[in-house]
């Protein structure tokens, strides 16, 4: 039988803030750091993918404009659309350390007050830590190669091909932060499931 827990509520938007990032009992110091962090992390690689190919900020070498992207939609509309989401997928980090990660919040109906089952959430992300390690390691690999792991040569629009100079520079420095957002989202993961596994165990 699921139990619900009672939700302390909070109102307007600073109260929604504070209730989607306050810590729960029990979360250490560098855990709240390290989600605080994460979303922190992502931000600059979206901002740096909006400038150079919605407004054609510093984007000399890359293919973007008008042309349609992989999924149909045009490039400026996609790569907004992905920043957004990838920083909605960051913030998720959040919940790993405060109360929407273990019980539901009120907003959802049916499960509204209910604990979060931990494999719920220990699963998509630890499936998500590792696919965001690999990824990130890979295309560093990449741009330290200069080249692809078969070796073949980096397209003409990649990046570190089409860039130089501060536009380089700035690049390397908005995604660089980028192969910290796995590894973090493992020991956050960790500490998540340790924590929860011991509440439940008590």
């Amino acid at each position: 039988m699921m139990t619900t827990v009672e939700e302390t509520p909070r109102t307007g938007w600073r109260g929604a803030w504070r209730a989607a990032h306050a810590p729960v009992a029990g979360v250490p110091r560098w855990a709240r750091i390290a989600a605080h962090a994460i979303p922190l992390l992502v931000l600059p690689s979206g901002l740096w993918r909006i400038a150079t190919v919605v407004f054609n900020v510093g984007g000399d070498g890359l293919r973007h404009g008008a042309e349609d992207s992989a999924v149909g939609l045009p490039i400026p509309v996609y790569v907004t659309l992905l920043s957004v989401f990838s920083e909605l997928l960051a913030f998720t980090a959040i919940g790993l350390i405060a109360p929407w990660g273990e019980v539901f919040p009120r907003w959802m109906p049916i499960l509204r007050g209910r604990r979060v089952p931990i494999r719920a959430a220990v699963v998509p992300a630890a499936l998500g830590a590792s696919v965001l390690t690999v990824l990130w390691t890979y295309a560093a690999i990449q741009i330290t190669l200069g080249s692809t792991l078969q070796g073949d040569p980096l397209p003409d629009d990649f990046p570190t091909v089409a860039l130089h100079g501060w536009r380089l520079a700035f690049f390397l420095a908005t995604y660089a932060p980028l192969l910290l957002w796995g590894p973090l989202l493992i020991l956050l993961t960790t500490a998540y499931w340790r924590r929860r596994s011991t509440d439940t165990a008590a």
